[in-house]
């Protein structure tokens, strides 16, 4: 069975550009695993030959994936499925957003949802006085099937409607509402994790992880959020764009 077979195939009837075909049956079968992580995907001639197009049109494709983070180069190895997702630290987007630009599926499992008085620590995060009222969210953030992340929010009560207000994406909600942040302060700082928390992920105990706390404001300059995000370390990168000084 060829590899095309089991992946799938290109559609002569599609008006798409045959890089964008290729990058989109590559990334189906990734997103379906059919191609799992650190399966090693066919060298670039043997590709054009399958899919009878330019070996230009397939390293093109091939390149777009790994600026997606789906597929790495390793030297003198070949392309491989990393099955890792990449964070931009220059965009204000949620979660969801994120999963669903790189053409993953993006979904929660709830652990707990409550309201309550804030705490010292959520009072100082989200300049609220003692006593305010704020929605507390704990839920798993997964891509795809995989565990991705476990994610703590606080959310000032004046910001939803109620506790039932989020569904699936935090920033949906917030807009909804009319207070989704327009601008965040982020900390990003590595973490090894607990035995409750690996458990949950489907990691070892004190594998390492990345927090990303994250606090977001309103055009106001109000607070609208304070989260705090455990990724596994072996499945998400973070990536910040850099720019020299004028």
């Amino acid at each position: 069975m060829s590899f095309s077979d089991v992946v799938g195939r290109l559609e002569s009837s599609d008006s798409m550009p045959l890089y964008m075909q290729l990058q989109r049956v590559l990334r189906n079968a990734i997103n379906r695993r059919v191609l799992t992580q650190d399966v090693a995907i066919p060298p670039e001639r043997d590709l054009a030959e399958e899919y009878a197009v330019s070996r230009i049109t397939v390293r093109k494709a091939l390149s777009g994936l790994v600026d997606e983070g789906l597929l790495s180069r390793r030297r003198g190895a070949g392309t491989f499925v990393t099955g890792r997702v990449e964070k931009s630290f220059s965009k204000l987007s949620s979660f969801s957003e994120d999963m669903l630009s790189r053409g993953r599926r993006p979904h929660s499992v709830w652990i707990n949802r409550s309201i309550g008085a804030v705490t010292p620590e959520e009072s100082l995060s989200l300049g609220l006085s003692p006593g305010a009222a704020v929605y507390r969210f704990h839920r798993i953030r997964y891509a795809d099937d995989a565990p991705m992340a476990l994610e703590y929010s606080t959310i000032p009560a004046y910001c939803l409607p109620s506790l039932n207000a989020v569904e699936d994406s935090l920033y949906d909600a917030l807009d909804r509402a009319g207070y989704r942040p327009v601008r965040a302060l982020q900390r990003l700082r590595a973490v090894s994790f607990s035995d409750d928390q690996a458990e949950t992920l489907g990691v070892f105990p004190r594998d390492a992880g990345l927090l990303i706390e994250r606090r977001g404001f309103l055009i106001d300059g109000r607070a609208a959020e304070f989260t705090q995000s455990y990724y596994r370390g072996d499945a998400y990168d973070v990536v910040a764009e850099l720019n020299s000084a004028s």
